[in-house]
């Protein structure tokens, strides 16, 4: 069947073989079946990620072992497939591979940019971390493989999904978004596969799922880590096999869609403690893309404020004074772009029409020190400020400097601040945080 798909293709009757084979020639891909006598499947894996890097191994196991075959892919193999197993899937998984490595080869070797740009698609900024992301929305974008964003809130990982979208070939198909945790559990499967006419109390006409709406294109499913489990079960299967059933149905659907998921969360954390499956992770994280905060690219501050002026009004060539700058580039900004747009949506409601001043900012950027040593201020403006916003932001300031204090130990850091542990991650996630802990 390979063969038959244009690919040169080599086999080998067990793991020995491979290995003699291995020694006479190099191979972009290798599909190996776990249990082999003589040299096993994960032995193989082994002496091709010390011997070949570049190989990429994609595993065989039967349906009953996939906890093997997720272990496989810890230790490096790409993918695996289940037995039995159907040759479309093959094509697909070789197709996605071979993508793939040529995306990492070319990632490797890098790229020219010349000149910086400022913009790619809705994304704006020329900050070194930017470039690498418009580099690599541009490589991956015309692959078929899963992507999985990662970043704070606030930071745009719908806009990098529709730049990924929009600059494929899947551009003249649907795009179609979905916060996996706006949906109630009883609703999410309907939402996502559809229903058949009276499968449940309410279903008065068949409705078509949101992978149907959105075939040959691309979803997206923002706010993965809030999938119930149940309904992480039913994605894996049509990630995998790329079918599905209306809810109520009896009749599999044949779909061609893109995923991309993104999240905020620490998804391997979620998935040590059992609230993410490892199999379905694994299947998303195909391609990483991890959007810097705000505060990790300051230099682009100020071409946003101007670039957000622009969207707000209409008009170009906005003012900002030297103070009110010098705050904005100190300011932590917790809530990242988002939080910026809010801040210059309001100081253009309230007049800053030509000119950004530090009076028209919000309370808790003028209470950032602009010389590193003045007080927090008490101050209250005529116009008012809200206070669970204000005290908000300096919980965050005091959290991320106790994490830093403690090089990301959460427990460490709540002793720090007198509170418990169980606080400790409450008050983290309630802000979106997500340290590097050691523990």
């Amino acid at each position: 069947m390979l063969h038959r798909e244009g690919y040169s293709v080599d086999a080998a009757s067990d793991g020995g073989h491979a290995l003699a084979c291995l020694n006479e020639k190099n191979y972009d891909l290798i599909i190996s079946d776990i249990k082999m006598p003589r040299v096993s499947g994960f032995e193989l894996l082994k002496h091709v990620r010390e011997t070949a890097p570049e190989t990429v191994m994609i595993m065989i196991t039967a349906f009953s072992s996939t906890e093997e075959a997720v272990d496989a892919m810890k230790q490096g193999a790409y993918d695996y497939i289940t037995k039995p197993f159907k040759n479309e899937e093959i094509r697909l998984i070789v197709r996605n591979a071979l993508e793939r490595r040529t995306l990492r080869r070319e990632s490797k070797q890098g790229k020219d940019l010349g000149v910086r740009r400022r913009t790619f698609g809705n994304l704006i900024g020329q900050s070194p971390p930017m470039q690498e992301l418009y580099d690599l929305i541009e490589k991956v974008a015309d692959t078929r493989v899963n992507v999985l964003i990662t970043g704070e809130s606030g930071t745009g990982k719908e806009v990098v999904a529709k730049a990924i979208h929009y600059n494929s070939d899947r551009r003249d198909m649907p795009f179609i978004p979905i916060n996996c945790g706006a949906i109630p559990e009883n609703l999410l499967e309907s939402e996502l596969f559809g229903h058949e006419k009276g499968s449940f109390t309410g279903a008065v006409s068949q409705k078509p799922g949101l992978f149907e709406v959105a075939n040959l294109g691309t979803l997206f499913l923002d706010e993965i880590g809030e999938l119930p489990p149940m309904m992480q079960v039913k994605l894996l299967r049509v990630i995998q096999e790329r079918e599905f059933r209306r809810v109520g149905g009896t009749k599999n659907i044949r779909c061609d869609v893109r995923v991309i998921a993104a999240t905020n969360k620490d998804l391997e954390g979620e998935v040590k403690i059992g609230a993410f499956r490892e199999d379905l992770f694994y299947r998303l994280n195909v391609i990483r893309i991890e959007l810097p905060s705000l505060r990790e690219r300051r230099e682009d501050i100020p071409l946003l404020v101007q670039h957000l002026y622009t969207k707000l009004t209409g008009r170009e060539g906005f003012q900002i004074e030297e103070t009110a700058m010098r705050r904005l580039l100190e300011y932590r900004w917790p809530g990242n772009i988002r939080e910026l747009e809010n801040v210059i949506e309001r100081c253009v409601v309230l007049g800053a029409s030509e000119k950004l001043t530090a009076e028209c900012l919000p309370l808790p950027l003028q209470a950032t020190p602009a010389s590193g040593g003045e007080a927090l201020s008490t101050e209250i403006p005529d116009s008012g400020f809200d206070l669970d916003a204000y005290l908000g932001n300096i919980e965050q300031e005091i959290l991320h400097k106790a994490l830093e204090k403690t090089g990301g130990v959460r427990k460490k850091a709540a002793e720090l601040l007198g509170i418990s542990f169980r606080s400790m991650r409450y008050r983290l996630a309630k802000f979106g945080i997500s340290p590097d802990d050691d523990e």
